[in-house]
């Protein structure tokens, strides 16, 4: 039997080969695979934990996550065979955890974390000091807005490394500056708005850490167009070994499309361009390459 395992470092090797490790930014993401549970069992579902080139779209890494385990121990196992040195690394903040800053700094790269009630303390002190107004002059602010679709998106980030006062600071390793993202949307008359607060150990600009954040998107993308495009979440597989070599087989057929749709003048949509794959020959090898 083929391992999965096996298969997952030949592809990331193809596409690292293909691509190259281009960008400073991993995101790191877990989906489960939601035909895999069982209804006699709440923790059953096969996750998989994905690292991620944003700019690129290169995997650069992968892990299972098993029901007697978590996203947790498993990212930072996986740090331990990453080369990480001058990347910088995204997570949502159930991974804001010390130990895994810990990593990732011994590793010399760094993180932009999530923020939210996990570290409850550190969250309502990093809270409570961008809504105090006597911080603003403090900040370092950068806003952008963007229209489209009928509807008006605001973010404006504020970020201060100002933070000799965090109690805690001396517990997270390389922590340098905090900062908060705040997202009014406006459709119609309807207005809803939201803010997300997070650490970093890179002492970047705010227009910077903006994009560090928006960055992080594209691998939940990734994991949308599994689902949408691939149809990953209905596979039945039984098959553990099987059900994690589709997988990285998806990652990369959606990596070719993406690599062979970036040189096109008029790109057609992912889906479209597999259809058109699937009844012209010359253009399916167009768009496998040099594999």
């Amino acid at each position: 039997m083929v391992n999965a395992d096996e298969v997952a470092k030949v592809i990331i090797d193809i596409m690292k080969e293909s691509a190259g490790e281009v960008g400073d930014i991993i995101a790191v993401d877990g989906k489960a695979i939601r035909a895999t549970g069982k209804r006699s069992k709440t923790h059953s579902t096969l996750q998989i934990l994905t690292a991620y080139l944003t700019e690129s779209g290169v995997v650069v890494g992968q892990a299972g996550i098993h029901e007697k385990t978590n996203e947790i121990p498993v990212f930072q196992d996986l740090l331990e065979v990453l080369n990480i040195e001058g990347k910088i690394i995204t997570a949502d903040a159930m991974h804001c955890q010390k130990e895994t800053c810990k990593k990732i700094i011994e590793k010399k790269g760094d993180y932009v974390f999530g923020l939210k009630e996990n570290q409850k303390t550190f969250y309502d002190d990093v809270k409570l000091y961008f809504e105090d107004a006597i911080n603003k002059n403090e900040t370092d602010e950068y806003v952008t807005t963007e229209k489209s679709h009928g509807r008006i998106e605001r973010r404006e980030c504020r970020k201060s490394s100002a933070i000799g006062w965090l109690e805690s600071k001396a517990e997270w390793a390389g922590i340098k500056s905090i900062f908060c993202v705040t997202r009014t949307i406006q459709t119609g008359e309807r207005t809803s708005r939201e803010t997300n607060y997070y650490i970093s150990s890179a002492d970047a600009t705010a227009k910077r850490l903006l994009e560090i954040v928006r960055e992080h998107w594209k691998i939940e993308s990734m994991h949308w167009m599994l689902d949408v495009v691939f149809s990953e979440d209905d596979c039945n597989f039984l098959s553990e070994n099987s059900q994690k070599t589709l997988n990285i087989l998806r990652k990369m057929a959606l990596f070719q499309h993406k690599q062979y749709l970036s040189e096109l003048p008029k790109k057609p949509s992912i889906k479209g361009n597999m259809l058109n794959c699937l009844m012209n020959d010359s253009l399916l090898m167009k768009v496998i390459g040099d594999l």
